[in-house]
């Protein structure tokens, strides 16, 4: 299997950074292949803008981002940055996005890699979406580190529900087509801020998600993803069928 490791954190030698050394370890004595994607080393430029295209198919005086992508996918000429992380999605089986959860969602960069890679045209339209996806077949995981534990993002806890938090860029996945596999969310991953415990106890903490992280990676590859409804199970307007029995398990 080949895995495609995309890193969101300005410091490789963070957590987040460490629990991507424990994936190339597990995955590598596997005997899987590894390609890390560090956006913050490689300074990837979250910002979808105008300057990116050296011309501009449609307005010279008026910016429409899609239709860019879209013509320029067409032509081959997207962006040289764009160009390597859509080669590098072409060649894994499996993505894992490894990122801290800052104010609620994943950092800028890595949002802006959403914006500025998934292009309009080559990576999603109006019918290859969702179960229908252009990377259908391919699955994607989230492994995610939170400063509070892991009580206070439970459905009642002071943080909210972390399913919702992640909501976005599970659906963002999906939408693309990939099978979403559930979460790898390591709590209460302290940093220089607010100490819910001492030092001793932090560090055997840290230890126990790096660990919990090896053990999962051992049979990910066979996991089964978030179950998503798809276009059969949708009315005309995007709604669930009055007869699907979905309706009636999740009302």
């Amino acid at each position: 299997m080949k895995v495609l490791i995309v890193l969101a954190h300005p410091e490789r030698k963070s957590f987040n950074g460490g629990l991507v050394d424990v994936a190339i370890q597990q995955l590598e004595m596997a005997g899987h292949a590894i390609d890390v994607d560090d956006l913050y080393a490689d300074q990837f430029d979250p910002v979808e803008r105008a300057k990116h295209y050296a011309h501009h198919a449609f307005d010279d005086d008026y910016f429409y981002p899609l239709n860019e992508q879209r013509a320029h996918y067409q032509q081959n000429t997207l962006p040289l940055d764009v160009q390597r992380e859509l080669a590098r999605l072409e060649w894994a089986d499996l993505v894992i996005f490894q990122f801290p959860l800052w104010w609620h969602a994943q950092p800028a960069i890595l949002k802006g890699w959403f914006d500025r890679v998934l292009v309009y045209g080559g990576r999603y339209t109006s019918r290859m979406r969702y179960d229908q996806g252009y990377y259908r077949g391919k699955k994607a995981v989230l492994s995610v580190t939170t400063g509070s534990p892991d009580k206070a993002f439970q459905p009642f806890g002071r943080a909210g529900n972390m399913v919702h938090w992640l909501w976005p860029m599970h659906a963002s996945l999906y939408y693309v087509g990939f099978d979403v596999l559930a979460p790898q969310v390591s709590y209460g991953i302290q940093g220089g801020g607010i100490r819910y415990q001492d030092e001793a106890a932090l560090m055997e903490h840290l230890a126990c998600c790096k660990a919990a992280w090896s053990s999962r990676l051992v049979g990910l590859s066979s996991e089964r993803p978030i179950p998503f409804t798809g276009w059969d199970d949708w009315d005309e307007e995007g709604v669930l069928h009055l007869t699907s029995p979905l309706r009636w398990r999740l009302g």
